[in-house]
């Protein structure tokens, strides 16, 4: 019934070039049903919201994801409706997860409305023009939205989730307590003092918003966020470290122009003019004068005036010694961002250079050293110089199986031998493969090589040819499999695990190799999988009529023989445990408690003859003496011994001579 109407809303709503409507107030058009006039335009958002869900589920990368796939109930984040935002129940129990993306784009405006309280509460402080009447409307609505933000921030940060046994708590009363434990809380309480009550008394004075700087550690939270939620960290850090010279420098101008008004304007030259004169009367003249003498004193760069009185002397020697330990920190950090985002391509560029070094000290050619450098150049232009176990090396075992699976499923999704396999053996291969990239014309294998690795072409063309390399048979592309008959040692191969071809580059390819080393320690635990591999094998032998059926099932039967010896030798050695059970079963029947506990050196201790006097001393007769007396009429527990020996003896030593003898 649900695409019946909607199939009936299209169709009502469809486009009539011969008729056009006007919008009016009144009539029958106006009335229309909400859902035939908006019917069309749910119906194309289903249709984008299906098409995304098509898009996004790949069934490869669903099948072979490892991690992500499942999730407790305890650690699954609530769905939320857009409706519910407008309910009690959702702000009565709404908990945010401190890594989540919307936490960081609320922590991104709580940064503007601090930045905004740092940069103008200063300056509509120290200078008068911004307290012009015209202005106060809208440093009024600015204010008191970011109070606003700074509300509601409080209510965010009493709701920040934490990790407890690898889970998040969503327990209300827990998270608030532990922000009101934290010293952010009374810090926030100070921010948002409403000391704006003194305008009342004083009027239109910025000074009673000084207290809205204290949330300044809200602004470093976010850019330390910025760091690890963003692809750029190093631009951040960058501007992370412009805007604090801005600010330094923005107060800086501000001080001087306050001290000015203290000592009187115009009184020296050190001090800012008299703002009464032409051209120093403007707000803009005054704050741009300011800054400029700020980052010349601050930065130690250019000439100022010289100081007159003892306290502009003072000030002066406090900017510049606050500037150079202030700016040398900062620039210090600044160049060592600057090496640090080029430092991947000083480390590519010493490789090169020790590598220009041996050629030169070794007389290499200088066609071998074009296409050395050509080589390098290649990989360093298609990312190829990237070591994808170094960078990774940190994450946990299945996560780096799967960032090694996103990147290369445009390559996998191709190779025929992946589209049925366990993922759990993808998993082994993707991790054991190594990217090795070939300059144009040369020679992967060749024809009677032994096969140690098999390949997979990631990129670029490759080419079958004969053994002089001029005949060519066939040409491989992005996801072709060669080398993998001489590893997968197939019994009856008339080849003999050598190569039965040449393969040679065309231009530029970058290849996976898997070592035979590899591949068998992985195929080790999927049975199933190393089956289907040597029978794909075998198809690809007979197809050449390089296999021998009759040496293919000699190999199997002396595997099965093998297989059925290791079976026999096992059940032997049940047989002989079970026949060792059974004698220590006749041991236990034979053989009293009393005897049994004295054969095996323990000593029974009677507990009313302990409790009698701690001073006794109560002493058994050593099992080493009884041997020692001789005697004439032996004891049914030493003919007990004497059999068990014998019985537990010859057993034994029948069996290890079958054992060995059918080894």
């Amino acid at each position: 019934m649900g695409k019946e109407k909607e199939e009936t809303i299209s169709k009502t709503e469809e486009p009539k070039p011969q008729k056009k409507r006007r919008f009016s107030l009144g009539g029958r058009k106006n009335k229309a049903d909400p859902k035939l006039r908006w019917g069309k335009a749910i119906g194309g958002v289903r249709a984008i919201q299906r098409k995304k869900s098509k898009d996004e589920g790949d069934p490869f990368l669903e099948r072979f994801t490892v991690t992500g796939r499942s999730y407790s109930e305890e650690n699954e984040v609530p769905a939320y409706a857009f409706r519910d935002l407008f309910t009690r129940s959702y702000w009565k129990n709404v908990v945010v997860d401190p890594s989540g993306t919307s936490y960081f784009y609320w922590s991104m405006l709580t940064m503007f409305a601090v930045l905004y309280n740092i940069l103008f509460v200063i300056l509509r402080c120290i200078f008068p023009q911004p307290h012009n009447p015209e202005y106060i409307p809208v440093w009024l609505t600015l204010d008191y939205i970011c109070d606003i933000i700074y509300l509601f921030d409080m209510f965010v940060k009493s709701r920040i989730g934490f990790l407890e046994q690898g889970l998040i708590v969503r327990d209300v009363k827990r998270l608030t307590l532990r922000y009101l434990k934290t010293i952010k809380f009374p810090l926030d309480i100070l921010s948002v003092l409403p000391l704006d009550f003194g305008y009342i008394a004083f009027g239109f004075v910025a000074v009673f918003r000084l207290n809205r700087i204290l949330k300044f550690w809200r602004l470093r939270e976010f850019f330390h966020m910025a760091e690890t939620h963003t692809n750029f960290p190093n631009f951040i850090r960058v501007s992370n470290l412009v805007l604090y010279i801005i600010i330094i420098i923005h107060w800086n101008a501000c001080f001087y122009y306050y001290i000015s008004e203290l000592i009187g304007f115009g009184s020296d030259d050190w001090v800012y003019p008299d703002p009464l004169s032409s051209g120093f009367d403007t707000f803009e003249k005054q704050f741009t004068f300011s800054l400029y003498w700020s980052t010349l004193t601050l930065t130690t760069i250019g000439d100022t005036m010289w100081p007159v009185t003892p306290a502009e002397t003072l000030y002066c020697f406090t900017c510049a010694l606050m500037g150079v330990l202030i700016f040398a920190t900062i620039f210090g950090n600044v160049g060592a961002m600057i090496n640090n985002m080029d430092a991947a391509r000083m480390d590519f560029q010493n490789k090169v250079d020790n590598v220009k070094r041996y050629m030169e000290l070794r007389g290499i050619g200088i066609e071998l050293q074009g296409r050395v450098i050509k080589w390098f150049d290649y990989t360093w232009n298609n990312k190829q110089s990237v070591d994808d176990k170094e960078s990774l090396m940190f994450l946990p075992e299945k996560l780096r199986a799967e960032i090694s699976i996103h990147v290369h499923m445009h390559t996998l999704r191709r190779v025929a031998i992946f589209q049925d396999c366990e993922p759990g053996l993808l998993v082994e291969l993707v991790l054991k493969l190594k990217l090795q990239v070939y300059s144009p014309g040369d020679f992967i294998c060749r024809k009677g090589d032994i096969g140690k690795e098999m390949y997979i072409i990631k990129r670029g063309k490759l080419q079958v040819v004969s053994e002089d390399g001029k005949t060519v048979f066939v040409t491989l592309s992005d996801g072709a499999v060669f080398g993998e008959i001489s590893v997968l040692n197939i019994a009856g191969n008339k080849t003999g695990n050598r190569r039965t071809a040449s393969v040679k580059t065309v231009g530029f390819s970058d290849l996976f190799c898997l070592t035979k080393n590899d591949l068998w320690e992985a195929l080790e635990e999927y049975p199933e999988a190393k089956k289907m591999l040597l029978e794909k094998g075998k198809q690809l032998l007979r197809k050449d009529k390089l296999l021998d059926e009759e040496a293919a099932l000699r190999e199997e039967r002396k595997q099965q023989a093998i297989v059925s010896k290791i079976e026999m030798i096992v059940d032997a050695v049940d047989d002989i445990q079970r026949s060792i059970d059974k004698v220590y079963e006749k041991i236990e029947k034979i053989i009293p408690t009393k005897s049994r506990l004295n054969l095996t050196g323990i000593t029974p201790v009677d507990p009313l003859e302990h409790t009698a006097s701690s001073s006794r001393i109560n002493r058994t007769p050593s099992p080493i003496k009884e041997e020692e007396e001789p005697s004439e009429n032996p004891t049914p527990t030493k003919q007990a011994e004497k059999q068990v020996t014998q019985v537990i003896v010859k057993p034994q030593k029948n069996e290890d001579k079958k054992t060995t003898e059918e080894t």
